[in-house]
């Protein structure tokens, strides 16, 4: 037994090592269609079910992707190399298989107003470098951010204007003016997403000639609490705040990687209802569309009737009249003088 349990191991190691060494020559009856540009292989040949059903389904695919893996490899470096540092890389051709997003394409940004008036002009941007040389440090600094060049906020020592106050304090003015800018940009910014929600652009933070109405206030409060990063998720609501109304529905994805078993619930109801022999009956649309033809059907009786009588009655009016003349009648003229005078024939 021992030696029987011996020989069977080693038997097992070696189609193990022979299954890792597999030669890269895989023959098919049919050559597999490639789009490299996609690392996509289509295998057209067909399955001996003998095989499927002698072998183990999950060796049997295994063996199978990994020959078409193999053929794919294969045809992948026969495109053209290049070597990038330490490391031989493949040109890989242009994509000729469509494939269909999963996301919807992103939307273009609508142009700020800045923008808009650099278009019209023809101002091209320029690319500044982010070092600037410092005269007063001598040395090469940010041109923005901490550690900037011509930093002012860092002296210690400002020289008062001639046409200035000398009581007044010259730094607290220059916190103050820093201030005002920081809030402009802010609210300029405020702007360009309300224009770009085409929208009323609201007013933030600066006297207004006239008096704002609540739609107004409330569109402003929603466009200043979405301007965050987070798109106003973690912005605490002001004391008896309602719910935004009119904001639209976020829509959810499904995720990429995780659970697949929802996907692949709703791919099999699908497919179901595509393989069916007898399509699927709504019965309760079936029985409105009988219903309205039904009161469509009455209603179109009901204007035939009516429209008959109509003409039978005016018939019978013109009728009468024929033969009357003033007073008389039987078509003879009265002392009132009514001549012979006849009235239209009726239709009938």
């Amino acid at each position: 037994m021992a030696a029987c349990s011996v020989e069977a191991l080693l038997a097992k190691a070696e189609q193990e090592e022979a299954e890792k060494l597999k030669s890269i020559s895989v023959q098919k009856e049919l050559d597999l269609e490639f789009d490299i540009g996609n690392l996509l292989a289509c295998d057209k040949n067909r399955i001996d079910l003998r095989e499927f059903r002698e072998q183990k389904k999950e060796d049997f695919l295994r063996s199978l992707a990994r020959d078409n893996t193999q053929l794919l490899i294969n045809e992948i470096w026969k495109q053209p190399t290049e070597r990038v540092q330490e490391a031989i890389v493949v040109k890989l051709p242009e994509p000729a298989t469509p494939l269909p997003r999963e996301k919807p394409p992103p939307k273009a940004k609508p142009p700020t107003k800045w923008e808009q008036f650099a278009k019209l002009k023809g101002i091209q941007k320029k690319k500044k470098t982010n070092l600037v040389w410092d005269e007063t440090a001598k040395e090469w600094k940010r041109r923005w951010g901490y550690k900037r060049a011509k930093d002012d906020t860092k002296e210690w020592l400002i020289e008062v204007p001639e046409t200035a106050d000398p009581n007044d304090d010259q730094f607290a003015k220059r916190v103050k003016a820093k201030k005002e800018r920081v809030a402009k940009n802010e609210y300029n910014r405020l702007k360009n997403i309300a224009r770009a929600q085409k929208g009323k652009v609201p007013v933030m933070g600066l006297a207004t000639s006239t008096q704002q109405s609540k739609d107004e206030l409330s569109l402003a409060v929603s466009v200043a609490r979405t301007s965050t990063a987070s798109v106003g998720r973690f912005q605490d609501r002001l004391p008896k705040e309602k719910a935004p109304k009119n904001t639209g529905k976020k829509r959810k994805f499904e995720p990429l990687i995780g659970d697949f078993s929802n996907e692949r619930h709703k791919q099999l109801e699908l497919l179901k209802l595509m393989d069916g022999k007898k399509p699927k009956l709504d019965i309760t649309k079936a029985v409105n569309k009988q219903m309205r033809e039904e009161d469509r059907e009455e209603a179109a009786a009901k204007y035939k009737k009516r429209a008959g009588k109509k003409g039978r009655k005016g018939g019978n009016m013109s009728g009468k009249g024929k033969g009357k003349g003033g007073k008389g009648k039987g078509g003879k003229a009265g002392g009132g003088g009514g001549g012979k005078r006849r009235g239209k024939p009726g239709k009938h």
